[in-house]
């Protein structure tokens, strides 16, 4: 991917050179969700700090789907951001989730993000849709873009449900610079699918809505064949979907690039056992094979924090006080890989890690 950046076309002063090693030391916390691009790697880029916001408005996107404007005091100018952006959102139980910035990036006053209601999972989406009402206030960190939206001839979007929300504002980026490009949008039922009308005002490309009970299961495959040569795809949406697309790209379209966002912690690939004592308190907890160490940590320390659990915005970087670490993560510089760990990813070189926990 390419990267995303931001142009300060002064010479910073002592306070500002002051200010960016204050923005370092929050570094292990503004990187987010994943987003794995096979052509090359792209780090994380960061445009914002910790900003507390007001609900603006709460709006029914679609079935168990509501958009949150987000404003600051006063109408304050928010930081600048690209498609692809997200956020970390603290919510006021303490629970923090990440989402994806889905209104206009030239609209400084306000962020738009989605929420789907996840009936059967953790807790934070149902505090949002039953809870959060206008003139809620929340702690937000970021923006940060690790989905960056890159130059391409042309472009084909993939969005699987709750997918559109990191690509709606790259088709309207791609239709606004006059590039060709081709958007697939999948979902259960229209009926579940957000934003389909503000797809329609979108020009110069084309928009093919295709949920399953009209159309089926969709062939991944077939649809990532029908990127031109060289253009870029960005896949967002469920993991099969993600995994079918990582499959077949370069057979079918190996002149492209792909561009993959998810959002889920990734699955635990070729795991072993292993103990993690807990320094502070004493505990050894037991890490299964296909779990991370912050799953058994969070048995033990159910208010441990952590974020995208994939090995990206280090915060859960913990002090390792003995045993050798297998490092899984792409965040943690050579200087702190033989002292801290990345406990949503790395596992125990050997048969056990103590940590200062």
């Amino acid at each position: 991917m390419g990267t995303a950046t931001v142009t300060v076309e002064f010479e910073p002063s002592a306070s500002l050179r002051m200010l960016g090693v204050v923005m370092d030391a929050y570094k292990q916390v503004f990187a987010g969700r994943t987003a794995h691009v096979l052509s090359r790697p792209n780090p994380v880029q960061r445009t914002g700090f910790d900003l507390e916001l007001l609900v603006e408005s709460v709006r029914a996107e679609a079935e168990n789907v509501v958009s949150l404007n987000l404003v600051a005091h006063e109408r304050a100018l928010l930081p600048r951001w690209k498609p692809g952006s997200h956020v970390d959102v603290f919510l006021p139980s303490g629970r923090q989730r990440q989402y994806s910035l889905c209104g206009d990036p030239a609209d400084r006053r306000r962020y738009r993000i989605a929420i789907r209601r996840i009936g059967d999972g953790n807790g934070g989406s149902r505090e949002i849709h039953d809870e959060l009402r206008p003139g809620s206030r929340l702690r937000i960190r970021g923006p940060r873009n690790a989905f960056d939206f890159v130059e391409a001839p042309s472009y084909l979007f993939i969005a699987g449900g709750i997918g559109i929300t990191p690509i709606l504002p790259m088709v309207k980026a791609a239709a606004t610079a006059g590039v060709r490009w081709q958007l697939i949008y999948l979902g259960s039922a229209r009926t579940t699918m957000p934003f389909l009308d503000e797809l329609s005002d979108c020009s110069g490309g084309t928009v093919e809505i295709r949920p399953d009970d009209e159309f089926g299961t969709p062939d991944i495959a077939e649809l990532v064949g029908r990127a031109e040569p060289g253009a870029a795809v960005y896949v967002c949406g469920p993991s099969p979907v993600l995994a079918a697309a990582q499959r077949t790209m370069f057979v079918v379209n190996p002149t492209g690039s792909l561009h993959t966002e998810r959002f889920s912690a990734l699955p635990v690939l070729d795991g072993k056992e292993f103990d993690i004592r807990l320094a502070r308190t004493g505990r050894t907890l037991r890490v299964g094979a296909d779990e991370t160490a912050l799953a058994a940590i969070r048995r033990a320390i159910p208010g441990v924090v952590y974020s995208c659990q994939q090995g990206f915005c280090g915060t859960c970087k913990t002090a390792v006080l003995a045993g050798r670490v297998q490092h899984r993560d792409r965040t943690l510089p050579d200087s702190e890989r033989e002292n801290f760990m990345l406990t949503c990813v790395s596992r125990a070189a050997d048969d056990s890690l103590t940590v200062d926990l």
